[in-house]
């Protein structure tokens, strides 16, 4: 018989693992229809495990008129299923098992075979005659090609739930196209556990008999039954009963029929799952040039080109409010600054947490940042967002079989609709380093001041000046920087210096303010980023790392 090797039963279940876990990994993602074989193995792969391996099932199956339960009945050597002219004969299925009805009546229980028609083979008069067979449940189905489709969908359920399948053909009917196509072809990767008898032999002379079975060899190898064992029975002559009773003696010794069953159908089924994998996953699932092109769509949806002008704005109304002419300073606080009339706050929520008392910590942490005042994404905007996570998805399912595209562009798109408000309060919650005013612009003010100091002290040094000569009272004796008297020095010298120090800070404000720029593109950037990644990279990065755990549980089911 085929399937000489042993099957070792913690490896079988090291394999039924991992095809359960393979099953709960890609469960979420692909569809149900694909998955539903390997489903139904775990399952009854795990019936039959606990149910008694001292028995071992084997099915009678057949077509009308091939002799199945006359077959049954002689290896029982009574008659327990009907047998007559009529068909179909057999519309549930018989079982005759060999040693106490007991113990396998838990194991008929989940095959479906009725009490009624279970039957016990050896008896006290048998004495040790149908010892050799003992734990054998002979089960006889009914026609697979039978009329009524009861009977037929019957034999399919059991077919799925046996050890062992003897296939009964006779001569006229051992080619039928049903029986190759829907059946034995379907069972390729169970020659360990088949059995094909070609019944009614004695029908035939010796060298027809031969000739029929080299030809049921054949088809059987077309079919992919090749190794298959193949014999001549009849139920009519005990001596062709011979082969037949010593294979399933053999196979009732062995115990290795339910686990070669179920390491059959692993191998059946985790055939068609490996077109649901494929290479490796790249090991940069998201490539860089896609998130940029990622960043860019969600950047310009969220308004950084905006905020970081606003930021330049900020940075020279505020410089110009710190160095600026001391009496225009008050007209340039009138006007509001660029960055809170975005209702963006520049001071870091960190630093808030700090200053506040601990009570008002704990409510700032846990505060909603409030909505900026941003321009909602117009639709140029958001369609180009839309073909940056569809390049996400597409980038990640290149090296993938196609069944996993839908599933990765799934989980691509699965927070689009959060991306507004989350971009929104990043942008509200990115520090843009304006919060701490700098030392030059201290020191410039107090030039600021003290030129106008000086400018001032000269002007009212002129007007006394002025004043006692209207008054005719002696003029006072100023003193005189070379030609010039100091009140004229310090008034026109506190202006000019005033305007040079305005002109000259003019261009290192601008360049401050294109720093500050610069610098607030690039937080406002990485804060973007990180919402990308956590909105739309994230989820692919899941539906990834499932696919790589599930090729590596699928390696162990094939292996």
């Amino acid at each position: 018989m085929a399937g000489d090797d042993r099957v070792d039963a913690e490896r079988l279940v090291l394999r039924l693992e991992a095809l359960s876990r393979f099953l709960r990994l890609v469960d979420p993602y692909l569809p149900d229809s694909g998955l539903v074989a390997a489903h139904t193995l775990v399952e009854r792969a795990g019936n039959r495990l606990s149910l008694s391996r001292d028995h071992t099932v084997v099915a009678l199956a057949g077509s009308t008129g091939s002799g199945k339960s006359s077959l049954f009945n002689a290896l029982a050597r009574l008659k327990l299923s009907p047998v007559g002219v009529r068909r179909p004969t057999t519309g549930v299925a018989h079982a005759c098992v060999w040693g106490p009805l007991e113990p396998a009546n838990q194991l008929l229980d989940w095959v479906g075979v009725l009490p009624r028609h279970r039957f016990m083979r050896e008896s006290a008069l048998d004495g040790d005659d149908e010892a050799s067979l003992r734990g054998l449940v002979l089960l006889d189905l009914p026609d697979f090609d039978s009329v009524e489709r009861g009977h037929r969908l019957e034999v399919d359920r059991l077919l799925g739930l046996v050890d062992l399948i003897v296939w009964v053909v006779d001569p006229q009917k051992y080619g039928d196209r049903i029986l190759h196509q829907a059946y034995l072809s379907q069972f390729r990767s169970h020659a360990a556990v088949t059995v094909v008898v070609l019944n009614q032999a004695d029908r035939l002379s010796t060298q027809d008999t031969e000739l029929v079975l080299g030809d049921l060899k054949r088809l059987l190898g077309d079919d992919g039954l090749g190794e298959a064992p193949v014999l001549a029975t009849s139920a009519k002559q005990p001596g062709m009963l011979s082969d037949l009773r010593g294979s399933l003696e053999t196979t009732v010794a062995d115990r290795q029929a339910a686990l070669r069953r179920l390491a059959g159908d692993l191998d059946s089924v985790g055939g068609p799952l490996t077109s649901m994998i494929g290479p490796p996953a790249a090991e940069d699932e998201v490539d860089r040039a896609t998130v940029r092109q990622l960043t860019d769509a969600l950047a310009a949806s969220a308004g950084v080109t905006a905020v970081a002008d606003a930021a330049a704005g900020a940075y020279r109304h505020r410089a110009a409010a710190a160095t600026g002419w001391p009496l225009t300073r008050g007209l340039r606080r009138l006007r509001p600054d660029p960055l809170r009339r975005l209702h963006l706050d520049t001071k870091p929520a960190d630093a808030k947490s700090a200053d506040a008392k601990p009570a008002e910590a704990d409510a700032i942490s846990t505060d909603i940042v409030p909505r900026t005042s941003l321009p909602e994404a117009d639709a140029a905007q958001k369609s180009a967002v839309g073909l940056a996570v569809r390049a996400v998805s597409n980038r990640a399912a290149a090296p993938l079989p196609d069944v996993w595209k839908p599933a990765l562009a799934t989980a691509a798109r699965s927070r689009s609709a959060d991306l507004p408000d989350a971009l929104d309060r990043a942008v509200g919650k990115t520090d843009l380093g304006l919060d701490k005013t700098p030392l030059w612009w201290r020191a410039a003010g107090w030039l600021h001041w003290l030129f106008l100091a000086a400018a001032v002290a000269g002007l009212g040094w002129l007007i006394l000046g002025y004043g006692l000569r209207l008054l005719g009272l002696p003029e006072l004796d100023n003193p005189q920087l070379g030609v010039v008297p100091l009140p004229t020095v310090l008034f026109v010298g506190g202006l000019v210096l005033g305007v040079l120090l305005w002109l000259i800070l003019r261009p290192i404000v601008q360049w401050g303010a294109n720093r500050a720029r610069r610098r607030a593109e690039q937080r406002l950037r990485a804060s973007v980023t990180e919402v990308g990644r956590e909105y739309v990279v994230a989820p692919v990065r899941e539906v990834l790392n499932a696919y790589a755990q599930a090729r590596e549980a699928l390696t162990a089911v094939r292996s």
